[in-house]
């Protein structure tokens, strides 16, 4: 990933550009920070280097500098740029490539960040559950991609809808791409953005069991909605959603990944899954949905509840396939807050509605949360698990903290 020096430090999506100088070509002549406006640039008798606090990528060092030691970019996390301390230390630049995110593996930044956006409503990242499937990651790089098949493109919203929302199937012919429920994989847009940069990875949910969308075939499914909008309702265009939105059978997906090993289900039938999700946060729900459909035989095993919600019946993916499902076998309650004449109903007004088997299967310690959906969910959802516990003896501020440490609640909203 290169980063060009004509545009401010770029810190969209949790990244960042920062400024550094290589050590190895610089000569300590001090025109840098002598030319600095802002006091940017500072140095000990090792080396000089710049706060990354304080520049603002005003270029005002740049041509001055006689060995073009001061033109050197590399993008990281917001929340973890190379320090002055790592930087007064260097006899070389460190590479650009994959960053280390603290749990033994290597991703590319914009997943890493991704990801730190993605789980921060739970506190960061939380152990899978204790029985799950031990996961592969990061099998395929921006380096070395795997590239997949369209074999299925399906609207799975009504036509009239305002959201398009689709199931996209990719075949993977003989490469190995294992993947579990609650894993996503990176889809690299092809092109460049308007700075002339490759686009970033866009993360997706894998919506089918470990086993398939079609058992025993190589392959995997997406729920992808075409993104017209963004969350003030200004028109934009997604770059990725569009791009595979309008793919047709028989074209050909760069892929990466897969990532994920926490929002991952367990293994054991006697499990029971809380599942609660909007619009397209829905696709990990239908993979471990199916995968337990797949698996049982009967009415053995825990209990599936799912809180669905979206603006109207033509709104929500998967609505036909939901409703057909037996009761016994999965709890589903369903939320709209756009239906003409009737009042609106959100996830966690449903939660409410169900508190004695909410509490129930909050006190069960063979019970698994999942939470995935449009990030502002997550307060309204906190507040109604805080009311369940409240009304049936069960302290959530005490209650949540051990749902942690034990992986059975995990979160993922964007």
């Amino acid at each position: 990933m290169s980063a060009s020096i004509d545009a401010a430090p770029r810190r969209d999506a949790g990244l960042a550009r920062q400024h550094l100088i290589d050590p190895e070509i610089c000569i300590r002549c001090n025109t840098c920070e002598a030319t600095c406006p802002i006091g940017a640039v500072t140095h000990d008798e090792r080396n000089y280097v710049v706060r990354f606090d304080v520049c603002n990528a005003c270029n005002a060092c740049i041509s001055p500098c006689p060995t073009g030691a001061i033109d050197h970019w590399r993008q990281v996390l917001q929340t973890k740029p190379y320090t002055l301390e790592e930087q007064l230390a260097w006899d070389k630049l460190p590479v650009q490539a994959e960053l280390d995110v603290g749990a033994g593996a290597e991703l590319p930044l914009e997943v890493a960040a991704a990801t730190a956006q993605a789980t921060a409503g739970q506190g960061g990242t939380v152990s899978a559950p204790a029985s799950a499937e031990v996961p592969r990651t990061n099998l395929y790089s921006l380096k070395n991609p795997v590239i997949a098949k369209v074999t299925g493109n399906f609207r799975l919203t009504a036509e009239d809808a305002t959201s398009d929302i689709r199931h996209i199937v990719l075949d993977f012919s003989a490469a190995a791409m294992p993947v579990l429920e609650g894993q996503t994989i990176g889809i690299v847009t092809p092109g460049v953005d308007e700075h002339g940069r490759p686009h970033y990875v866009r993360l997706y949910s894998v919506a089918s069991p470990r086993d398939g969308e079609r058992p025993g075939y190589n392959n995997l499914s997406l729920t992808v909605k075409r993104v017209t909008e963004d969350h003030a309702g200004q028109p934009v265009r997604g770059v990725c959603s569009n791009y595979l939105c309008d793919l047709r059978n028989g074209e050909e997906v760069r892929v990466v990944g897969p990532y994920g090993a926490s929002f991952l289900m367990p293994n054991h039938l006697g499990a029971s899954l809380l599942m609660v999700c909007t619009g397209t946060g829905s696709a990990p729900m239908r993979a471990m949905t199916e995968r337990r459909r797949r698996l049982k035989s009967g009415n053995e095993g825990g209990q599936l509840m799912l809180f669905f919600g979206a603006r109207s019946p033509g709104e929500l993916p998967y609505f036909g396939p939901l409703t057909q499902l037996p009761r016994d076998f999965t709890d589903h309650n369903l939320a709209f807050s756009r239906v003409p004449g009737q009042p609106r109903h959100y996830v966690q007004d449903l939660i409410r509605a169900r508190a004695p088997d909410v509490a129930r299967l909050l006190r069960d310690e063979e019970s698994y949360v999942y939470i995935c959906g449009l990030k502002g969910m997550e307060a309204g959802v906190d507040a109604a698990f805080g009311e369940v516990c409240a009304a049936h003896g069960l302290s959530w501020s005490e209650l949540l903290p051990r749902l942690r440490e034990s992986g059975r609640y995990h979160v993922e909203t964007y």
